[in-house]
């Protein structure tokens, strides 16, 4: 066994080789062969630290040294100041807003760690995804082992059943149910599918852990596998995650090559392999039987329901899907036991649940949180609150299919049923933050106009009446809505959410619905009073140069249309009459001379 008196541990999730991560690797490896530390100084490329506002991200252990906003150019200094001679880089330690370099917390007295219990990110950022032996050293496969020489198929649904771990792909199901289902269903031949086809705008959770932790969904859809009596799955993935699906490539190869998966597994009577299909990147393939529709090779569409999956699934054999962080919750809980799952959470929702934390907020990456956490620890606390101190005006939860929830709300719990009490939902873990500057109608033209978009067009009312809500929204922004058009919109959002096929369509109303609920009052000025109360919708907002402006002529100068005119050294105006409303004269402005009315 290899010893090393330090490890380096780089950021390899998308995030932060998207911004140069496998140069940084590049250069470590470079600068350890020039000063011939290769044999005592090990890199190890890991998955997603979470914190990916601060990314590409690199650690030194044993010391914990979090460095952030790492370059290439940086590996140099990091390597002959603190490899070679023990002295922290302080210039690139993370420091928290307010705080000074030299504080260099431990990661988890950082803000935005230390409100997190990492359970389905438990590896992420700790190990190497590519490597085998790092996942079997975190306990690795022992929960299957556990499964196959300890506790009879029932016995392991039971267990799961008594954990009551709800599906964390949006629905909140429990999985037990779904397991036993499955396993009361007789047949000839079932299937154990991992959905991995994630969708919502926003959302990087799942291909976060296929890309930090690849063997955690292997190793549950094995358990799953042998618990519902499946010899075979599949793992259907977006086409658009090169990373993650690599990684799968590569687990799966390990796994087979260690007798982990493929024939009598760990020496049982137990068979069981995985496939890997790549999806195309259609939203609605994310509903189960669309997914299997597609795995089959036909055109993604959902079916009526029932015959459910686990009835009659992938080629008309029982089936049983889960996401992948629900999968990833399975082996910690057959390893650790159900009372030591249900310490977190609620009654209702044990466990935690992972978000993608994005839109204006300071923080922004992925939070694992105990259910029943509050929003407001979530958004400020983690979160670090909004930038340039502008207000909290509303959070979107479950993508598209969510809804808006605004400040007034954000002591409420995050958990399943207190977020469709509210009028939104859990979804599968996108969480968007508005400030003061966003206008909710737009908002929610914005989704509708993404469902509109990705409706598979099977089923009359989501093809047809989602277009007709967004032809209202659009009307709406556009400063031509009518009177009556609130009214028609609910109808139609009633009429939809009740007679779509699928899922899909049932929930494309929610955040019409949600911002009518509680931000009515925008739409009703958009309509009645032609402005937007954000000042985000270009057709009802004017910009006017204030006394402020120093004539300057810089605004002058990048308008497009020639609509602003005046002399040198004095104040200058704009013709709204030309004026496009590009607002690059706003973005030029050194002044904040320039103001939307």
């Amino acid at each position: 066994m290899e010893l090393f008196r330090s490890h380096v541990l780089v950021c390899g999730g998308t995030g932060c080789t998207s911004s140069g991560s496998d140069l940084i690797i590049e250069q470590f490896e470079k600068q350890l062969a020039d000063h011939d530390l290769e044999n005592e100084i090990k890199v190890i490329r890991t998955g997603c630290f979470g914190l990916c506002e601060a990314g590409p991200v690199v650690i030194v252990y044993p010391e914990g040294t979090f460095y952030s906003h790492v370059k290439p150019a940086d590996v140099k200094e990091i390597v002959e100041e603190h490899l070679l001679k023990g002295r922290v880089v302080r210039r690139l330690v993370y420091a928290e807003k307010g705080e000074h370099p030299d504080a260099g917390k431990p990661l988890d007295e950082i803000s935005f760690y230390k409100h997190q219990t990492r359970v389905a990110l438990r590896n992420c950022g700790v190990i190497d995804p590519e490597n085998i032996d790092e996942y079997i050293a975190f306990d690795g496969y022992m929960a299957l082992a556990k499964c196959l020489t300890e506790m009879s198929p029932q016995e392991v649904i039971d267990h799961i059943k008594a954990a009551n771990l709800r599906g964390r792909g949006g629905g909140g199901f429990p999985a037990g149910n779904k397991w036993q289902f499955a396993a009361n269903s007789k047949a000839d031949k079932k299937y154990v599918i991992c959905n991995a086809d994630e969708g919502d705008p926003g959302a990087f959770m799942d291909r976060s852990v296929l890309e930090g932790d690849p063997h955690s969904v292997l190793e549950a859809m094995a358990i799953c596998g042998y618990a519902i009596g499946s010899d075979e799955g599949y793992i259907y993935v977006r086409a658009e995650y090169p990373i993650a699906v690599e990684r799968l490539k590569t687990a799966i190869k390990q796994a087979r090559e260690y007798g982990l998966l493929g024939k009598n597994i760990l020496g049982s009577d137990f068979s069981f392999d995985i496939n890997l299909r790549l999806g195309a990147g259609a939203f609605v393939c994310g509903e189960e039987t669309a997914l299997m529709a597609s795995i089959e090779g036909k055109r993604g569409e959902p079916k009526p329901k029932p015959p459910f999956p686990a009835v009659s699934g992938l080629f008309a054999k029982p089936t049983n899907i889960n996401n992948v962080e629900t999968y990833a919750n399975v082996p910690p809980i057959i390893n650790k036991g159900i009372e030591w799952f249900h310490s977190m959470g609620t009654e209702r929702s044990p466990g935690t649940k992972v978000f993608a934390l994005g839109g204006k907020i300071n923080n922004t990456g992925l939070v694992e949180v105990p259910m029943g956490t509050p929003l407001r620890t979530v958004i400020y606390d983690i979160g670090g609150g909004i930038p340039k101190n502008k207000k909290f005006k509303a959070v979107q939860t479950g993508g598209p299919s969510g809804g808006c929830i605004p400040a007034s709300l954000l002591d409420v719990p995050i958990e399943y049923d207190s977020l469709i009490e509210i009028g939104s939902m859990m979804g599968s873990g996108g969480m968007v933050v508005m400030d003061e500057d966003n206008c909710m109608v737009d908002i929610a033209r914005f989704f509708l106009d993404f469902t509109v978009e990705e409706s598979c067009g099977k089923c009359t009312p989501c093809r047809l009446g989602t277009k007709r809500m967004l032809e209202i929204l659009n009307r709406i922004v556009e400063g031509k809505g009518e009177d009556g058009d609130i009214e028609r919109l609910e109808r139609l959002a009633r009429t939809i959410s009740s007679s779509s096929l699928c899922g899909l369509g049932q929930t494309a109303p929610n955040p019409v619905l949600s911002t009518l609920r509680y931000f009515r009052d925008e739409y009703e000025a958009h309509i009645y009073e032609k402005r937007c109360p954000a000042h985000h919708c270009k057709s009802l907002v004017h910009l006017e140069i204030t006394e402020d402006c120093r004539g300057c002529t810089a605004c002058a100068r990048v308008c497009p249309v020639g609509a602003i005119s005046g002399d040198v050294r004095q104040q200058h105006h704009i013709d709204i009459d030309k004026c496009t409303k590009c607002l690059s004269c706003i973005e030029k402005c050194r002044f904040n001379a320039i103001i939307k009315v």
